[in-house]
């Protein structure tokens, strides 16, 4: 019998639909014993998908560049504002009390709204999402530039929160999207690291600049042309990534949103106004009444905003607990460094700024081996080493004294803890989005922007909470030591955790 050419191997059905399909075999045309049952008919769409995978291949690098600057201006915010405070409440007139504000302002709706985002993004798509983000974000700023008033430039912080907590966990799940696990994602990873690590640095060194060169307006107006550049950027190179239609769980967003608001309210407020006093006390009441009806919801819940299955077993919770962890440490430190290089040695903005660049230098450099390392040793060793060298890094900062300069007393910790840091985030990022089911991504990277945020708000007030007691009996570089003794616990128990339940995602060599 004659065997059949291509052309006429297409069934009727197929050829019906000849317009909209393509009908290919699984099989060389010319293989015998050839069974058309293997034959797949492939919709036009399908082909044009693929088209836009190669271009996205193409723009993958750029891509990343951009994801990663737009982490950056949100880690950049908070600490390019506290440089500026004292010239914000001299020229609009906040009281002591009130100026705390423009900093907690800006965390709690970031901390409470970021879980609630992920799940926005998941439904409608994360790039559409940092896009609507990142736009109320830029918008904000400049109306923060041009504040008049106390409750102007709060409405301008608690506005460029919403922004950030839109724009945050779009970030990771596209970044997921758009490289290959492996040795691709985790040098993306390490970019994505860099730009967390040397945020708080960077915004300490451009907000002492800006206020002292243009003034304090300038810390918010920095915003917009990098929000521009942000939202050009993410238009042209980023792809959508895949959506997760499913009900939003409102329930479970607003129990969250409650829990997490109170609970960062609460801890960056009890330094102040006392651990025992009813403002805080209420705060912590609904946090826990708004994390135990979080619980209850999401058992039930079909498309939970937090999956309850990431804390049911120690693999997948002792990463995300130590991502909590470790910012608890860090934030600390650079506080205590701002307050130690000011008020102990006497310091200007913009030199304490400066005095922080041997940190961002050794994060720089750790992060261009990172990727490397990971490759060769896993995520379990790399990230172990860095926790190690973080802890290590606030053993010997905790050792500060009154006789100490900059260089005797901070350089050496912090060229230790940039090193630690280089080597811990991106390894702990990695193991926690990597870990997560595809359908979850979303979910994974909100948390572990919520985690970060928790940990920053309870390290600082845990240490604050210290210094203040200790402040009048052993004067100021022996609070700031005592304070970071009390920090080391947070570092020794997420490299515990890390130590002994993480496992690697990558194959070694």
């Amino acid at each position: 019998m004659r065997r059949r050419s291509g052309a006429e191997h297409i069934s009727a059905p197929a050829a019906a639909l000849s317009e909209r399909t393509l009908t290919v075999s699984t099989h060389p045309l010319q293989r015998p014993g050839h069974d058309p049952g293997h034959d797949r008919v492939i919709p036009l769409g399908e082909r044009r998908t693929a088209s836009g995978d190669e271009a996205a291949q193409r723009l993958r690098y750029p891509a990343v560049i951009v994801l990663c600057l737009t982490q950056l201006i949100l880690v950049i915010d908070n600490s390019v504002v506290n440089v500026a405070l004292p010239q914000i409440r001299h020229a609009l007139g906040f009281s002591a009390t009130g100026l705390s504000w423009v900093v907690t302002s800006y965390a709690l709706v970031f901390g409470g709204l970021v879980l609630l985002s992920g799940k926005v993004g998941a439904i409608i798509g994360p790039r559409r999402t940092l896009l609507i983000g990142v736009s109320i974000f830029t918008v904000a700023s400049a109306l923060g530039g041009a504040a008049t008033s106390p409750a102007m430039l709060i409405a301008a912080r608690v506005l460029q929160g919403l922004g950030a907590a839109l724009a945050a966990p779009g970030v990771l799940v596209l970044l997921m999207s758009i490289t290959k696990p492996g040795p691709q994602r985790t040098r993306a990873m390490s970019v994505f690291v860099l730009s967390i690590g040397i945020g708080a640095g960077l915004g300490l060194v451009l907000g002492g600049l800006l206020t002292t060169s243009l003034g304090w307006e300038w810390v918010m107006f920095v915003n917009i042309p990098v929000g521009l550049v942000v939202l050009a950027g993410v238009r042209l190179l980023v792809p959508e990534a895949p959506r997760a239609p499913a009900r939003l769980d409102v329930g479970g967003a607003v129990a969250s949103t409650i829990g997490m608001t109170a609970l960062v309210y609460g801890l960056i407020n009890a330094e102040s106004q006392g651990w025992a006093s009813a403002s805080v006390l209420v705060s912590f009441a609904l946090a826990v009444a708004g994390l135990l009806a979080l619980v209850l919801i999401e058992r039930r819940h079909l498309a939970p905003v937090v999956p309850l299955e990431f804390f049911t077993r120690m693999r997948s919770a002792a990463p995300l607990l130590a991502m909590m962890l470790i910012p608890a440490g860090q934030a600390g430190f650079l506080y205590f460094a701002a307050l130690f290089t000011q008020n102990a040695l006497g310091f200007t903005p913009l030199q304490t700024g400066l005095s922080v660049l041997p940190f961002s230098a050794a994060l720089l450099v750790t992060n261009l081996l990172t990727s490397r390392l990971v490759t060769r040793h896993g995520e379990r060793i790399v990230g172990s080493l860095g926790m190690s060298a973080l802890l290590a890094g606030l053993v010997w900062m905790s050792r500060i004294d009154a006789t100490d300069t900059f260089a005797s007393g901070l350089l050496g910790p912090f060229l230790l803890l940039g090193l630690g840091a280089g080597l811990t985030v991106a390894p702990l990022t990695a193991v926690i989005m990597n870990q997560a089911p595809p359908a979850r991504l979303g979910a994974a990277s909100s948390l572990n922007q919520a985690m970060q945020q928790l940990g920053g708000a309870l390290g600082l007030a845990v240490m604050t909470t210290v210094y203040g007691a200790a402040a009048a009996g052993a004067g100021e570089a022996g609070a700031i030591a005592t304070a970071l003794t009390a920090g080391v616990v947070f570092p020794l128990l997420a490299l515990t955790l890390f130590a002994t339940w993480a496992r690697s995602t990558t194959t070694t060599r």
